[in-house]
């Protein structure tokens, strides 16, 4: 399902440029659960970025269904964005002054659902991640394991093709983690989703499908 070829990228510094991705290729298949690891600054993010068309590397192809998602332009690569490919963050990145409800629509808004219809969407992914219960609250009312399923039903309101985790568990505590993985397991069997998860924890990484090592911007054989 999703194909990566020759993946570079570099950016231009005082001191010159920095290799942060050297030659990546990478299949994974459909429905495949993916994990990768690494030292920090080992490339995970800007590769995950990169799958997920955040960012363009400098050389190099990304191909989903065999489409070159980079021969997109405009609204086409914002629909991809939007619509194929659900992110989930270390850090939440929810919106503060906003409720966990109002989080969770805030894609399908952007999308021009309407309320009416962006509402049940939202408050049945909520349920299904165990928050029904905190619709109106917001972030700053949750806790950090809350706020992260927030996140998730938020990446899952246009049901993506394709679910990018990067450091999903970061910031939380070793049972929390285990809770928002097996939240994930559950998703993926619930969803067959495509699931790629940048982790800090082998153990974890260990529960997926696949694992692969990144060191210094290459993936390690």
């Amino acid at each position: 399902m999703i194909e990566a070829q020759g993946l570079n990228k570099s950016f231009g510094t005082i001191d010159g440029r920095v290799e942060v991705l050297r030659g990546i290729d990478l299949r994974i298949e459909r429905g495949e659960r993916v994990g990768v690891v690494g030292t920090s600054g080992a490339g995970k993010t800007t590769l995950m970025h990169i799958l997920g068309a955040l960012d363009r590397p400098t050389s190099g192809t990304v191909r989903f269904d065999g489409e070159d998602i980079f021969a997109l332009k405009g609204a086409p690569l914002d629909g991809f964005r939007n619509r194929t490919v659900g992110f989930v963050f270390q850090f939440h990145q929810l919106l503060p002054e906003f409720t966990a409800l109002e989080n969770v629509m805030m894609p399908a808004l952007v999308a021009r659902k309407s309320f009416r219809e962006a509402i049940p969407m939202a408050t049945k992914l909520l349920g299904e991640v165990g928050l029904g219960h905190r619709l109106k609250h917001k972030p700053g009312q949750l806790s950090g394991g809350e706020q992260q399923r927030v996140a998730i039903a938020r990446a899952l309101v246009m049901s993506p093709r394709v679910l990018l985790a990067d450091e999903p568990t970061g910031n939380l505590d070793s049972g929390t983690s285990g809770d928002i993985f097996r939240l994930l397991d559950e998703i993926h069997q619930a969803r067959e989703l495509t699931m790629v998860v940048v982790t800090h924890s082998e153990t974890l990484a260990g529960r997926l499908d696949r694992v692969l090592h990144m060191v210094d911007g290459r993936l390690a054989s």
